[in-house]
């Protein structure tokens, strides 16, 4: 009994005893038992994790967070993938609901779709909405600022000298996508530019709109010297279109991202960016869904809010313009 005291961290185990125990675990290699754990009423969860994310760099990211968290805590972590369609995500849903899963974990695109919070509000079970543009009254959720992000980008490239930014935008059915555009914008306003005048493409955060945006913004007669993305994988396009273009980056174009996912460290010269801390949501999902499970059996208190920072990276794509 003490051992498993020990084990389940009570507070009503001395500090000696609690030491004696754990020099006991080390020197035999105990590890406890799951079966044996459940067994004997150590409850384990379900966890769900629905995704149709297009960027499979964020999404590795983010996957190896939850998995650690769910591993750490002894719970169990069931993925479900679902198409774009509204059919296929309702499916999708339906599956891991009837699976028996306790709360349900969305990262984005399905953080903000309504159809999906509506039919996990239905079911009564928990849900928690990663990197939303916005938290919900009635879902828990983790995100970054990312207008006050975007915003500290762009200052960071006007800081550099550059006036003629280019953009290239986010998913329209993303909050966040706006958000960022927003804050570029306003940096722009706020250091005497004309935001009218900036040169914005469409993206959809992945790698194959970002070719396409940036053919577009790279064929202006007048260039931007310096082209903002709002997430890596599209900046990792731009990047690839200069080369092809025979554009020295960052002598005669400087590039930045957004999220800091493992392609932003990788590719040369390797991206300025903003860092939002993808691992650490994922790992704070499963916290929080644990936490919003065991507040709706107790039946108080509001879902859980968190604000994580956000960190701005400057690597080797970004320098001053060339007339600079």
């Amino acid at each position: 009994m003490t051992v498993s005291r020990v084990i389940n961290n009570e507070n009503n185990v001395t500090p000696a005893t609690s030491a004696a125990v754990m020099a006991a675990i080390q020197e035999l290699k105990y590890t406890p038992n799951p079966a044996a754990r459940r067994l004997a009423g150590s409850e384990t969860f379900r966890i769900g994790l629905l995704y149709s994310n297009p960027s499979v760099a964020f999404l590795s990211e983010f996957l190896l967070g939850a998995l650690d968290e769910s591993s750490k805590t002894g719970h169990q972590l069931v993925v479900e993938k679902c198409g774009v369609t509204a059919a296929t995500e309702k499916a999708a849903l339906q599956k891991l609901l009837q699976s028996g899963v306790d709360g349900i974990v969305l990262p984005p695109p399905l953080c903000e779709a309504k159809s999906i919070l509506a039919e996990i509000a239905k079911s009564g079970v928990a849900a928690v909405a990663v990197a939303a543009g916005q938290p919900g009254p009635d879902v828990a959720t983790v995100r970054i600022d990312n207008y006050k992000a975007a915003h500290r980008m762009t200052q960071h490239l006007l800081s550099l000298g550059h006036r003629n930014i280019g953009f290239i935008k986010g998913h329209p059915n993303q909050t966040v996508s706006d958000q960022r555009l927003h804050g570029f914008l306003d940096a722009l306003s706020e250091a005497g530019l004309d935001p009218k005048a900036a040169p914005v493409e469409q993206g959809y955060f992945n790698y194959r709109s970002g070719l396409a945006a940036a053919d577009k913004l790279l064929a202006l007669k007048d260039r931007p010297t310096a082209i903002f993305a709002a997430n890596d994988d599209m900046a990792a396009a731009v990047l690839a279109t200069a080369h092809r273009l025979g554009l020295s980056v960052p002598v005669d174009l400087s590039i930045a991202g957004f999220d800091d996912t493992l392609i932003a460290g990788t590719i040369w010269p390797a991206l300025t960016t903003i860092r939002q801390p993808i691992a650490a949501m994922g790992r704070a999902a499963v916290s929080m869904l644990l936490d919003e499970v065991k507040r709706r059996r107790g039946g108080g208190g509001s879902p859980a809010q968190q604000l994580l920072r956000h960190t701005l990276v400057e690597r080797e794509s970004t320098a001053a313009p060339p007339s600079a």
